[in-house]
């Protein structure tokens, strides 16, 4: 099957379990490192907090976080994604 094919059908890529990094930004805000890792946690029980690597923009208005899951299907990759883009403090999820 081809890459397009797959991609029609609706097949995962991916090969699961992976490691998944996953960027998350937002205002720079009390709390929002510790919110991000509590919706990143649900979805990957897993998770290590501890491994969240952290970057402001340039003048610190925004911060990004890049979680990496160790994702198990591309159904836990969409919740999580849904979650993360629905939350009050997230600008953008990539």
């Amino acid at each position: 099957m081809t890459d397009l094919s797959m991609m029609q059908t609706g097949e995962s890529l991916l090969k699961f379990p992976t490691a998944f990094p996953i960027k998350v930004m937002g205002l720079t805000r009390d709390g929002f490192a510790q919110a991000i890792v509590t919706v990143v946690q649900k979805h990957a029980p897993d998770f290590e907090p501890a491994t969240v690597e952290m970057r402001a923009s340039s003048h610190g208005k925004y911060l990004s976080l890049t979680c990496t899951v160790n994702a198990t299907s591309r159904e836990q990759l969409d919740d999580l994604y849904r979650d993360l883009t629905s939350h009050p403090m997230v600008s953008m999820v990539l």
